[in-house]
């Protein structure tokens, strides 16, 4: 079975794509990932063939993070707004890069940023299908990701968060999809709310989601072509090593608190260094400082505190005491895994959804938003997350279950079923 899988956005974004790629590759697959060429070496390097698409990554990450640090990221309607503003330039590139990518591919599995990219499965005639890594589909159970937390006002409420904003991120593309689907590929345009949308009896296209249903439930309104596989994660290479410093620094003292961002690139790094450096040491905590594609840990460090560039979190998460992080969602899995308590610093998009998330399953303190972060309340939700015996006991035991899930492996048996599904429906067009 030839796989393409394309992916779009940062590093966290991309690597379950990679994890999954080689599970697939493993089991006798030929599979692409199709993603930035800031990420070819990632790609290959995993032993897996690699086709660009348009996009800096880093470039996207850091014009976002500065608007989010103004403030106005407080409600989901400008952050969707103010997504599509920087997606839309881009969109005519990566409509063609979709449709070039494709050519010659069994199955097509794409990422929340792709989604158009169901349009070329349907007219190569090959089964696409979506994978994604935070919930995107109407429930009445929760609300839109991106809402603020302090929003509760019941079902109907949640369904009309889910209603309005995939109506947001539909309506400002849909005549250029459309007419993409019409002049280029020959297919009807899409009617009515959109890919996800309910108001049609059968769905577009099947779906994965890369994240536990411990973690997340499957809401019972969701249709049966919704699959909750658990997380596809990438565990270091066999030939990786720890940097000599990092060895030496846990090898010194008590399991220290790891402070990361992920590839977000915080626009105040140097005031966000600072109070992790005082929140540690308020508590009384060593810390690891995990850089990122920022400025976030450097400069002059105590003793107690380290900074350290891309180490893999399968394998330094597991070694801390407790885990301060934004709250993406490839992250909050790494740490949910690890075992230990996690602090939730959400900087926006849908990381305070997998704050709530964390906070709600009793394995971290209540979510610190970015514009209440200090020392004090740092240090105080540090001083929880390694002293309270239960919260402990309960992260530990959810991570020994998701450490037990196979979620790659079960997505590969989901991928299988569906290419089997549309074989015996007839064969896949290649014009």
């Amino acid at each position: 079975m030839r796989v393409t899988i394309i992916g779009a956005g940062s590093r966290g974004d991309v690597q379950p794509y990679v994890a999954l790629g080689r599970g697939l590759r493993a089991a006798g697959h030929e599979v692409t990932v199709a993603t930035h060429d800031t990420f070819r070496e990632f790609v290959t390097g995993h032993g897996l063939a690699f086709a660009p698409v348009a996009g800096d990554p880093r470039a996207m990450v850091a014009a976002a993070d500065r608007w989010m640090a103004s403030g106005r990221n407080r409600h989901v309607l400008p952050v969707a707004r103010e997504l599509l503003r920087r997606v839309r330039p881009l969109l005519t590139e990566w409509l063609s890069d979709f449709w070039r990518v494709a050519q010659g591919s069994d199955v097509l599995v794409f990422s929340p940023v792709a989604t158009p990219a169901w349009s070329v499965a349907e007219r190569l005639g090959i089964p696409g299908v979506a994978a994604y890594l935070q919930p995107l589909h109407r429930t009445r159970q929760f609300a839109a990701v991106g809402v603020p937390s302090s929003v509760s006002l019941g079902r109907g409420f949640n369904v009309a968060t889910h209603v309005l904003t995939q109506q947001l991120m539909w309506l400002p593309v849909r005549r250029q999809i459309n007419a993409w689907r019409r002049e280029t590929l020959g297919l009807p345009a899409v009617r009515g709310g959109g890919p996800l949308s309910r108001t049609r009896r059968v769905p577009l296209f099947p779906t994965m989601y890369a994240f536990s249903p411990l973690v997340v439930p499957k809401p019972s309104d969701w249709d049966p072509a919704i699959r909750l596989t658990g997380y596809w994660v990438l565990g270091p290479d066999s030939a990786w090593r720890p940097p000599r410093e990092l060895d030496a620094f846990l090898a010194a003292g008590p399991p220290p608190v790891y402070v990361g961002f992920g590839s977000m690139t915080p626009a105040s790094a140097g005031r966000l260094t600072a109070i992790a450096i005082e929140a540690l040491a308020a508590s009384g905590q060593r810390g690891v400082l995990l850089g990122g594609w920022g400025a976030f840990g450097e400069g002059a460090l105590p003793s107690s505190v380290i900074a350290v560039r891309d180490v893999p979190h399968e394998w330094l998460l597991p070694r801390m005491r407790a885990i301060v992080h934004h709250g993406g969602a490839g992250t909050t899995g790494a740490a949910l895994r690890a075992g230990v308590p996690s602090i939730v610093v959400p900087l926006g998009f849908d990381q305070p959804f997998w704050g709530r998330r964390v906070h709600a399953l009793g394995v971290g303190p209540r979510p610190i938003s970015r514009r209440r972060l200090s020392a004090g309340w740092l240090a105080d939700a540090i001083r929880t997350a390694t002293s309270d015996r239960a919260m402990r006991a309960r992260a530990a035991k959810l991570g020994a279950e998701l450490r037990s899930e196979r979620g790659v492996k079960n997505a590969i048996a989901e991928l299988v079923a569906i290419a089997d599904r549309h074989g015996r429906k007839g064969p896949a067009r290649r014009d």
